[in-house]
């Protein structure tokens, strides 16, 4: 399943690839056999990446994006269909986090998380989706949502307000666009160990934290590997509408 030819013939878009799981997911569709286009408004790390896919027998385009833009977003998916063909898959992962108790988040704050997360999330699918059903060919589009829009996490009220959103998106865009052959699912990591985390996870409030949790660890980028493929392949002809959690139980220490 996640083999060199698992995607092969697809093009993915992976918004918010500078880093993170973004990254990971582009690295993976690319493994895969897809021909990947990776965007992000931080570009300087793009190239980079698209490098590293290509290197390993992969193609790969960078696309500078801010998904908060209409334009940008419709430039984005040209730009990509123009180098690597239609869009067959979509993953929709730009987000931000602000993390801050409720009496300290600003409305800067708010309008930031929400502009990136929710709204940025339904431009990015919403024309992707456009463009799918022009095709009449079906498509996938993967949300990364999140835990925190399952459960309330302390410190993470808007940004999970946020991907509260994302999810009962996947959930009408999976049932408006059945029809069409295009499934919309989503996913709920949980706390994932990434570079702009590590910091945090190796001091000792972290290394508490991470001690609460079921299975005493974080889950690592390489988790999602089989997941994403499975999602963007023909092989998830019958998956759509669904959250799927994937938080490694730690879900079930925070409530």
């Amino acid at each position: 399943m996640t083999g060199t030819s698992a995607l092969e013939g697809k093009t993915a878009l992976v918004t918010g690839a500078s880093a993170g799981l973004g990254r990971r997911f582009a690295v993976a569709l690319g493994a895969a056999g897809a021909r990947v286009g990776i965007a992000s408004r931080r570009t300087d790390r793009l190239e980079t990446l698209a490098e590293e896919i290509r290197s390993a027998g992969g193609q790969a385009a960078a696309f500078a994006l801010d998904v908060t833009d209409a334009a940008s977003v419709s430039a984005c998916l040209d730009a990509t269909e123009a180098a690597l063909g239609p869009v067959d898959v979509l993953v929709n992962n730009a987000g931000i986090g602000i993390p801050k108790r409720i009496l300290d988040i600003t409305e800067e704050d708010y309008d930031a998380l929400m502009a990136t997360n929710a709204k940025g999330a339904w431009l990015m699918a919403q024309e992707a989706g456009r463009r799918m059903i022009e095709r009449g060919q079906g498509g996938r589009i993967i949300n990364t949502a999140s835990m925190g829009g399952l459960i309330a996490t302390r410190q993470l009220s808007v940004y999970g307000m946020s991907k509260a959103a994302v999810i009962h998106m996947t959930k009408a865009m999976a049932l408006e666009w059945a029809r069409f052959g295009i499934n919309v699912n989503a996913i709920c990591p949980g706390y994932v160990s990434t570079e702009m985390n590590s910091s945090f996870f190796e001091s000792e409030d972290g290394r508490k934290f991470v001690s609460t949790f079921p299975r005493k660890r974080l889950i690592e980028e390489e988790d999602f590997d089989g997941m994403i493929v499975l999602l963007a392949s023909d092989q998830s002809r019958i998956i759509t509408g669904s959250i799927i959690t994937m938080d490694d139980a730690q879900g079930f220490t925070l409530y």
